[in-house]
């Protein structure tokens, strides 16, 4: 692999990352809301 692919390669990787980061974070925090509104309404 050339130093250029190799770029290529951890530079969309590190994209991808993100990517399921955001992801996570999205369903934390969602099920975060969803549990305080289920207590709420208790």
């Amino acid at each position: 692999m050339t130093p250029e692919e190799q770029k290529e390669f951890e530079r969309r990787r590190k994209s991808r990352n993100l990517v399921v980061a955001g992801t996570l974070l999205f369903f934390v925090m969602l099920f975060y809301a969803i549990t305080i509104v289920r207590i709420g309404d208790g």
